[in-house]
């Protein structure tokens, strides 16, 4: 028999109750959080939420139930993920955080505007929650929306440290709804999330169960023949990759959760036949992506990373780690409906049921069959002859031990000391010497060879010949260090002038910029990504992602800042400019109220979702005054996207990627703003 309302609230429960000021007392064994009751909100609830502006929370561990395994995550107020904190636009947020750990612990308030100090990043912004401490975040609310909160200590995002942040607006929205339900996806692993990590380090594709087969050779010969599919193979062969790296970490090990609950739990979210059910979505997961789609509903995209967006009706979209989408629904049939969450690599899923009675379910779609990278990912690496590259020859880098990493010492890091995670000290690892890894000389790659690709002579492209660029002569930048360079400052460097380039002068502006809002060549803003068919459901793409108002800085800008992302799978190695954030001399540099273009490259073969603390990034995709802002960017294999940014936030701010253990191997910076 389906619970009541009350008897549901009740069971689930994990808060703390007591009488001190901390909100210290008794706990039973702990479940999934209370705020993810299947009645969702309507005129308000109070189970499993924290209410602002005065909150009290206590993180711990706690003895859980996970996908019917005992558990022991971290948690916040006696559930993991935590509860649902909830302000309100124009409060004074005081936020009382205490430490029951036995280590050092922080709290990020992801995609919020607020004094440095208060980010939550341990040795950038204050020093940690030390274990026994309490630390009172205080900062005001400026904004409303769907965002979420998470440590930035270590590992612990990965042990269920996080929690969904709503911040309900001053004034009424752009749209309405009846009832509301969170969906925070996350990935849980019963491993040690050190031990994930050093598996990633000794071998490429360690959790990647779904490599090709026989089979599959045979069904690529029948569809290109044989010397395209041997071509294809021994081209992956020699990168000491393969075709099916879409995920570092898979459902070998990971178990998708949706609010907690395990696929096979089938949480259920209520609504009433014809009812606008508004579900904020976000990605909390340390590693994965989701396809989220409810097979015979279409949802209404309304805001992106808490920010509002002109509406978009689709069928299914994809979610990158930290983003958040707002979608409307309105179900007219008595019936259920499965929210699918399709993990990217799709070698798990999320689930729960949207349902107008509790104990209702519906079909779960069959999985889709995994993609093939193929060609997709090759553009990434067009004209990166790595063993040309000074700076590449990571065997000349020195090592990764954290310890020695200049201001990011992470033994002075509360919460974030990597000299003690097994795995870390990257000195006791072969370098990562491109010259030597058979199938980077892109020049011995059969179809790569760009001299011999007509067009590709890039001595013969206006503009183009790198050995005429000032500041673009590799050969002359030691190891590629931007920080040496005028803040790329492409105005001032000779060649770099895109009014010369050709397909790009009708968008120039003076100085030989792109005009503020317009994409970057190289975007791939109307492609979803790999694994997803355009032709068989309507997908949301970044193209179609419009503010719903200009947002009030339209300066063009004052200029450019280059950042290629860069890493090696098979060393597992990320980084920014090939340097990891062990080896960059000092932060880099914003002006304080300058407007500037930060155009993101993607030079491997990895999907990255790129989050800056602090301020905002306008996506630059072609809606002119009406580009979207978003906290985190996702760049495809290949793809050159360009944001934006107003600095206008003096401090020390976080920037990496939001891959758990891509920002722990060294993608990884500080910027200031001064």
């Amino acid at each position: 028999m389906a619970p009541k309302p009350s008897e549901f609230s009740v069971s689930r429960r994990q808060l703390l109750k007591g009488g001190s000021a901390l909100g210290l007392g008794a706990m039973v064994s702990g479940v999934a959080p209370a705020w993810a009751n299947p009645w969702g909100r309507t005129s308000g609830y109070s189970q499993g939420v924290e209410h602002g502006p005065e909150i009290s929370l206590v993180i711990r561990r706690e003895d859980i139930d996970i996908a019917g395994q005992f558990a022991r995550p971290i948690s916040i107020n006696g559930s993991s993920p935590g509860p649902m904190v909830r302000l309100k636009e124009g409060q004074d947020a005081v936020i009382k955080v205490t430490n029951l750990l036995d280590e050092p612990t922080s709290i990020h308030w992801h995609g919020i505007i607020l004094p440095p100090e208060m980010d939550g990043v341990p040795g950038i912004s204050f020093a940690g929650i030390a274990p026994g401490e309490t630390f009172t975040y205080r900062f005001p609310v400026t904004q409303s929306g769907t965002y979420w909160y998470h440590s930035h200590s270590g590992l612990q995002e990965q042990e269920g440290h996080a929690g969904p942040l709503i911040i309900d607006s001053a004034t009424p929205e752009a749209f309405t709804y009846d009832r509301e339900h969170v969906l925070l996806l996350t990935d849980w692993t019963f491993e040690d999330p050190k031990s994930v990590f050093r598996n990633l380090k000794t071998m490429e594709g360690y959790y990647n169960y779904q490599e090709r087969t026989v089979a599959d050779f045979f069904a690529d010969v029948r569809r290109g023949g044989w010397v395209d599919t041997i071509e294809s193979r021994s081209m992956w062969a020699e990168m000491r990759m393969s075709s099916r790296d879409i995920a570092d970490v898979t459902g070998s090990t990971y178990t998708y959760l949706l609010n907690g609950h395990s696929p096979e739990e089938n949480w259920s979210a209520l609504f009433k036949r014809g009812e606008t059910v508004r579900l904020r979505v976000v990605n909390g997961s340390a590693m994965s992506y989701f396809d989220l789609r409810i097979p015979g509903l279409k949802m209404t995209v309304v805001a992106a990373d808490g920010q509002p967006v002109q509406p978009v009706e689709v069928d299914e979209f994809r979610i990158a780690v930290a983003e958040a989408y707002d979608v409307l629904v309105t179900p007219e049939d008595d019936k259920a409906y499965t929210i699918f969450a399709e993990a990217m690599d799709r070698s798990g899923y999320a689930r729960a049921t949207l349902a107008p009675r509790p104990g209702m379910e519906a079909p779960v779609p069959e999985r889709r069959q995994i993609a093939d990278r193929g060609m997709e990912a090759m553009g990434a690496h067009a004209g990166m002859d790595h063993s040309k590259m000074t700076g590449m020859d990571h065997s000349q880098m020195a090592g990764m031990d954290h310890s020695q990493m200049a201001g990011m010492d992470h033994s002075q890091m509360a919460g974030m000391d990597h000299s003690q995670m097994a795995g870390m000290d990257h000195s006791k690892m072969a370098g990562m010497d491109h010259s030597k890894m058979a199938g980077m000389d892109h020049s011995k790659m059969a179809g790569m060879d760009h001299s011999k690709m007509a067009g590709m002579d890039h001595s013969k492209m206006a503009g183009m010949d790198h050995s005429k660029m000032a500041g673009m002569d590799h050969s002359k930048m030691a190891g590629m260090d931007h920080s040496q360079m005028a803040g790329m400052d492409h105005s001032q460097m000779a060649g770099m002038d895109h009014s010369k380039m050709t397909g790009l002068q009708a968008d120039a502006a003076q100085g030989g910029m792109l005009m503020a809002g317009a994409a970057q060549q190289g975007a791939r803003y109307d492609q979803a990504g790999i694994g997803l068919d355009q032709s068989l459901r309507r997908v949301l793409v970044y193209q179609d992602l419009k503010a719903y108002s200009p947002w009030p800085d339209r300066r063009g800008p004052m200029r450019e800042m280059e950042l290629h992302l860069t890493g090696n799978m098979e060393r597992y190695m990320w980084s920014f400019d090939g340097k990891k954030f062990s080896e960059v001399n000092g932060p880099i540099h914003f002006h304080k109220d300058e407007r500037l273009r930060l155009i993101l490259i993607n030079d491997t073969m990895m999907e990255h979702p790129i989050h800056l603390h602090g301020m905002w990034m306008e996506l630059e995709n072609g809606h002119g005054d009406l580009i979207p802002r978003k906290h985190t960017l996702n760049v495809k294999p290949g793809e050159r996207v360009s944001a934006l940014i107003t600095a206008d936030a003096e401090g020390s701010w976080a920037f990496h990627c939001h891959l758990l253990y891509h920002m722990d191997a060294g993608m990884f910076r500080v910027v200031k703003v001064s």
